[in-house]
């Protein structure tokens, strides 16, 4: 089989709609019970060949994406590349929409997705439990990013079982300036809970994921890291009451923040709370976007120019 020339992954932000922590553990991490629900906001990486490994990032505050070995799409070309004994030569270049540092797993997904771009690439044939295994090698919300969907993740996130979702849900993301560093809103977090206890997946919320009642989940919404959040900005506070006012069903800091996330009724109305969040001067921007979304999926794989595979070739979307 003729390798292509590239390969470009697209992958879906996430939102938490519970997110249960408990104590620190002696690792330094912490249990979760942490019911994750992949959205329609998309980050595209493609991978080509290239002399040695480099990254290149373009979009919506792509200058705060690190373009070295610390980005998460980097180590997963890295750790892809020593399971099989290969050099990571690969150029990643990030389409990013996914809002940076915002508590959506903008870097875990673009992890997620160069996983899936390298495997491809350099036709490793990985196993789906061979990626899941690096996702989770690299950090708690990328094997999430690869599979999409919904599902409960515990452990410290990276242990996932799929959920049964009933129907579309409809959210409007506001971005706020600047990011938090997920590290510093946990430490808040411990300071404000010492007395943390196990956590557990809310069975009401699963029910109405389940159902697929916007108005049941909006009952059921929680995220323990939202004070800690909120503590750390407390302008969120007034982004969250914006939110509110223009009619969301319920509203909640994204995952570790500052996103903000606000459940809508339906699609028209979620219109409608984007365009009251954007002129109340509470966030920098509001995005609409419905979940469930796919996971990280393969748009396209280009054939090398003058191969075989390049005479009547099309991918399939």
């Amino acid at each position: 089989m003729t390798r292509p020339a590239a390969v470009t992954v697209r992958v879906p932000a996430k939102v938490n709609v519970q997110l249960a922590v408990g104590p620190a553990r002696p690792d330094g991490f912490h249990d979760l019970a942490n019911v994750f629900l992949a959205v329609g906001l998309y980050d595209e990486v493609t991978a080509a060949p290239a002399d040695s490994l480099r990254i290149t990032c373009a979009g919506p505050d792509a200058d705060k994406v690190p373009l070295d070995r610390t980005n998460l799409a980097a180590r997963a070309a890295e750790l892809l590349a020593a399971r099989y004994g290969l050099a990571p030569d690969v150029h990643l270049h990030i389409a990013k929409d996914i809002p940076v540092a915002g508590g959506m797993a903008g870097g875990s997904a673009d992890g997620a997705a160069a996983l899936v771009a390298c495997d491809a690439l350099w036709g490793t044939g990985a196993s789906r439990a061979e990626l899941l295994d690096i996702c989770a090698e690299l950090g708690s919300d990328v094997p999430f990013s690869l599979v999409g969907g919904a599902a409960l993740g515990t452990g410290r996130g990276e242990k996932l079982s799929s959920l049964d979702v009933g129907g579309t849900f409809h959210w409007v993301f506001a971005a706020a300036d600047g990011g938090l560093s997920t590290p510093a809103v946990y430490r808040e977090f411990d300071r404000l809970t010492p007395g943390a206890v196990a956590p557990e997946a809310d069975e009401a919320l699963l029910a109405a994921l389940r159902a697929g009642d916007p108005f049941a989940l909006a009952g059921a919404l929680a995220n323990d890291l939202q004070p800690a959040a909120v503590s750390l900005r407390p302008s969120l506070t007034d982004t969250l009451a914006a939110g509110t006012a223009a009619g969301a069903l319920a509203s909640l800091v994204s995952g570790s923040g500052p996103t903000t996330a606000f459940l809508a009724e339906g699609e028209e109305s979620a219109r409608r709370i984007a365009e009251a969040l954007t002129a109340s001067g509470t966030c920098r921007s509001a995005r609409v976007a419905a979940s469930p979304a796919p996971g990280a999926t393969v748009l396209a794989a280009s054939p090398a120019p003058g191969s075989p595979a390049d005479l009547g070739w099309a991918p399939t979307p």
